[in-house]
């Protein structure tokens, strides 16, 4: 083990193998214990085992963290040197409620000829994250934040994240803004990208805008949500406005709950809830996503080297695939599979909304399509039916959009264009593939740490029963996933009452004898069998008090590892670990 290192009995360590089995000594193996993770009984011990396991860095370098305590708590006079005086707008941030780093505010009026001002002003972490330095070395590394349960890994140190660079209210921040000038009908027709200094003038959260804007008990909220109502009222116009634009255009927009698992003092999941989206977080994401879609056209009519955000046109066998499969539901699909429109996908969204199948087609469409990652080539992105899109707004979690500001301010500088494009067009493919990668490892860990609480959630209920639906079907059975997101696997083996033969091109299972069939979307009703917080792994089996129980020795007995969940980085923008 390295110097130092006194792992003791039940402690999760972390080891670098040294000798492999061979088939001489199938059992003979040696490693050596580089990091001591914790106790197994330790709270918080097998969250972290599991990032360790994922190789995310949460320790910093001796350089990096004396370069975040050299940088000043506040704005400074010669920060706001050349910089747009902004701190009289009535900027806000609106986020979460338990929220820590802000790093972005809004703005909005209306003009004299009507039009509407949107200001989004980003958080100008380029200005203290500076090229090849200890922090930008470690920013790069980690590519982004990872949002776990009860904790958040940073892409920077929290003296920066929460400090210097989050827009905290009351007190000056240096932002890099997108001005834009829309008109009644959605139309940009004005625009400029600079650097400012701002103020903050409220740390407003989604629950509290939202009761603003239903306008209901108001005399119950704060000051600042009454005094800034008008504003809030005129952004929640613009963000209908901006939706329908993007509807019309075929942008698809997904919809559904996103489940947040509560955790106590020692990080035990005691509930997991539900949390629909009101019209707070949708018209920050409007407002982002036009934002990002600004800035990304702006710097490609310039002709220079850019990081984009893309998001390809889906497979043709995944979407003839996925067209078989919602016909089946009646929905008679008339685009070209071999030249897909996001139109064609957007119609199947609206037509399946509010409906028993609206989830299930969603997660299929999900698994047709492709994965978002970022590019140095403009390849647009299908799902926004957006010509060109980047990531320019959360600089504090994303390393993408770091750069992207990065390049901003060094093409503002009047540098000759042939001197940039050396320095970037270098350094952009590298950068693109360390952002996807480290952005796939990040969604990878926080999947496997709410596996891990779900499960764990899930274990004091063996026995009893649950309504669900079946959300996925394979040969070695089927996916069931209960009101709460908690999903598990009922094996084949354990379909008692026949014996099931899988059809691939229907996704069913259908039982020769009597000819029952259980196919994606049915609902279903399940028992818990099983719930193995060390595998991860939540098992059930069809509940029906009416039928007797027939043993199926036909079926392999053996348990199939099952995590097939949908990619998050398709999905809408959100402000966390949601994101186009």
């Amino acid at each position: 083990m390295k110097d130092g290192l006194t792992p003791q009995l039940g402690d999760i360590v972390q080891v670098s193998l040294k000798t492999y089995p061979s088939e001489e000594s199938p059992e003979d193996m040696t490693a050596v214990v580089i990091k001591v993770i914790g106790n197994k009984n330790d709270p918080g011990v097998d969250i972290m085992a599991i990032v360790a396991d994922h190789d995310v860095k949460t320790e910093w370098s001796d350089e990096a963290l004396e370069q975040a305590n050299q940088i000043p708590d506040h704005v400074t006079a010669a920060d706001k040197a050349g910089r747009e005086d902004i701190t009289q707008q009535a900027a806000v941030t609106i986020d979460g409620d338990d929220s820590k780093d802000f790093d972005d505010a809004v703005v909005l009026w209306k003009l004299d000829n009507g039009n509407y001002h949107l200001g989004v002003h980003i958080a100008d972490v380029a200005h203290y994250v500076t090229e090849g330095s200890p922090l930008d070395i470690e920013a790069f590394t980690r590519g982004n934040s990872t949002y776990l349960v009860d904790r958040v890994i940073p892409m920077l140190p929290f003296r920066l994240s929460n400090g210097i660079c989050s827009l905290n209210e009351g007190v000056e921040r240096l932002v890099l803004s997108c001005d834009m000038e829309i008109t009644p009908t959605g139309e940009r027709v004005n625009y400029s990208i600079h650097p400012s200094v701002m103020k903050s003038h409220g740390r407003l959260t989604y629950s509290k805008v939202n009761r603003a804007l239903a306008g209901d008990h108001l005399d119950e909220l704060e000051e600042k949500y009454r005094t800034l109502r008008p504003m809030l009222v005129e952004m929640a116009k613009l963000h209908d406005i901006l939706y329908q634009k993007r509807h019309k255009r075929g942008a698809i927009d997904f919809e559904e709950p996103e489940a947040k698992i509560i955790v106590d003092k020692m990080g035990k999941p005691i509930d997991i809830v539900l949390h629909e989206r009101g019209t707070a977080e949708k018209m920050v994401e409007s407002f982002m996503l036009l934002a990002n879609e600004t800035v990304a056209e702006e710097y490609f009519r310039r002709h220079v080297p850019f990081l984009y955000r893309v998001h390809e046109t889906p497979d043709e066998e995944k979407m003839k695939t996925f067209f078989e499969f919602v016909s089946a539901f009646g929905l008679n699909v008339k685009a070209d599979p071999h030249d897909v429109k996001p139109s064609d996908l957007q119609q199947i969204v609206t037509k399946t909304a509010g409906t028993t199948e609206e989830a299930v087609v969603q997660m299929m469409m999900l698994r047709s399509l492709r994965q978002a990652h970022y590019s140095a080539e403009p390849l647009g992105h299908f799902g926004l039916a957006a010509q060109y899109y980047t990531h320019f707004t959360s600089p504090i979690r994303r390393y993408s959009d770091l750069i992207v500001h990065r390049m901003i301010h060094e093409y503002g500088v009047g540098k000759p264009a042939t001197e940039l494009q050396k320095h970037f067009q270098g350094k952009l493919d590298e950068i693109a593939e360390q952002t996807s990668v480290q952005e796939r490892r990040s969604i990878d860990t926080e999947r496997s740490v709410n596996d891990l609480k779900m499960t764990e959630y899930m274990a004091n209920q063996v026995g009893e029963h649950f309504d669900a639906i079946i959300s996925s079907v394979t040969s070695f059975g089927m996916f069931i996933q209960l009101p709460n997101t908690v999903e598990g696997l009922i094996h084949i083996s354990n379909l008692t009452d026949d014996f099931y033969r899988f059809d691939e091109k229907s996704l069913t299972l259908t039982g020769r004898g009597k000819h029952h069939q259980f196919k994606v979307g049915m609902p279903i009703k399940v028992k818990l069998i099983n719930a193995d917080v060390a595998q991860h792994q939540i098992d059930f089996e069809i509940y029906d008090p009416n039928t007797p129980k027939i043993k199926n020795n036909d079926h392999n007995q053996t348990k199939t590892p099952y995590r097939q969940r949908t990619s998050q980085n398709n999905r809408p923008y959100r402000k966390r670990n949601r994101q186009r």
